[in-house]
């Protein structure tokens, strides 16, 4: 990447991207057998501690957090190509730099609406790495795409809310050092205006009620480094009145404020893995003969790469626009941008890992290269945080409104 930022980016830059080649890359293997010989294999890898301590050292620790008071306090222009950089290695690099998600829109939702008492008890072991957390929001038995057909009841008793409901791909939530949830269900489900019916709890995982039923796969994959997606059921769950989040109603803003965020880091993080997947292509083409001359010198696989190449670039410039106006007008006034970065990302990542996966062949498909995971994430990607087509129809019909 050739853009010059501003002095503490770049110096930022420099230390993440030493630790990478130094400490991240070679810890990929490692991590892989450690993982394989662990007696709960949802448990972290020891060398993702390590990892973790380095990261800390270095001073390259919660760098996604833009309050400097729990955070760097970088802008998103700033930690954009950070979080590019860890893309390069998902499963390792943002947990390694305590940037994960859940963990990080979590975080930011108690820094931003928890109280000073939900902080000191959830947010600050968070911030400091020694306990996980899991965002409770969709459900199996509607189109959780819209928020208001959330099913779950958060009811009020006394001085506590009793929490009943099914959840899942809940990620994070198998990982045993995930403590905390923040549930998202109805507090008032026959309220007139859909988008106040809706509440935030934070619910201890060690809770009686709160039932982990099973680890949901992804493409077969079940994502063991971040804790997996669980299926969960709250079954007459009683917390404290005094551990909902924000107020009562406010839910459905709270989810917004939480998501444009992450949609961004989430986009910021898939050219990352779109440029490993252009170096594992060039290198593939430039090791790999077939039919009497190199890989690297058939016309298709040169255009493979050059499209590739395009496509990156385009999108690198449209994320930095959007967090350019994300810094500058707020999420609000970046919406379309926002909207229109997590329509093109997925979907753009996703073809060009697919284009590496084709030049791999076999390789391509199993274990012994990133690229069959890589893929997988970057195609669940337009489902998270909102379906493409969510994003496609809320973004035509406020284009479409200039025009009428």
């Amino acid at each position: 990447m050739d853009f010059a930022f501003d002095a503490r980016t770049e110096e930022l830059r420099g230390k993440l991207l030493a630790f990478m080649d130094e400490h991240v890359y070679p810890a990929e293997a490692v991590a892989e057998e450690q993982r394989a010989a662990l007696a709960d294999p949802w448990d972290t890898p020891p060398v993702v501690e390590e990892l973790k301590a380095e990261a800390r050292r270095r001073g390259l620790w919660n760098v996604f957090l833009p309050d400097a008071e729990y955070g760097a306090g970088l802008t998103n222009v700033q930690y954009a190509p950070l979080a590019e950089i860890t893309g390069r290695s998902p499963q390792l690099a943002p947990t390694a730099l305590n940037c994960a998600a859940p963990d990080t829109g979590n975080m930011e939702v108690l820094a931003q609406f928890g109280t000073e008492e939900q902080r000191k008890r959830w947010l600050h072991p968070l911030l400091a790495g020694e306990i996980r957390s899991a965002f409770a929001m969709t459900e199996p038995e509607v189109a959780s795409s819209d928020a208001t057909n959330i099913e779950t009841r958060i009811e009020r008793d006394g001085d506590d809310y009793v929490i009943t409901g099914r959840k899942w791909y809940i990620s994070g939530a198998m990982n045993p050092r995930c403590e905390i949830f923040i549930v998202m269900g109805k507090t008032d489900p026959e309220g007139a205006d859909p988008r106040r019916q809706q509440s935030m709890v934070l619910v201890p995982r060690d809770t009686p009620g709160v039932g982990i039923r099973r680890a949901m796969r992804v493409y077969g994959y079940e994502d063991h480094y971040h804790g997996g997606h669980a299926e969960v059921v709250f079954d007459g769950v009683r917390v404290p009145a005094a551990n909902i989040v924000g107020e009562e109603g406010g839910g459905f803003a709270i989810a917004q404020a939480r998501l444009g965020p992450g949609r961004i880091h989430h986009c910021m993080r898939l050219i990352g893995m779109a440029e490993r997947a252009i170096e594992l292509m060039c290198r593939r083409a430039a090791d790999r003969t077939a039919f009497g001359k190199p890989l690297a010198a058939q016309g298709v696989v040169q255009e493979w790469i050059a499209d590739s190449r395009v496509a990156v670039e385009q999108l690198r410039l449209l994320v930095l626009k959007t967090a350019w106006l994300m810094d500058t007008v707020g999420n609000r006034g970046a919406h379309t941008e926002i909207q229109a970065i997590k329509i093109a990302t997925p979907r753009t990542v996703a073809d060009i890992i697919d284009r590496a996966v084709q030049l791999h062949g076999a390789g391509g498909v199993g274990q012994d290269f990133p690229l069959a995971e890589l893929w997988a994430a970057a195609r669940t990607l337009r489902l998270a945080d909102g379906p493409d087509e969510v994003h496609q129809r809320s973004l035509a019909r406020r284009e479409l409104k200039r025009y009428r």
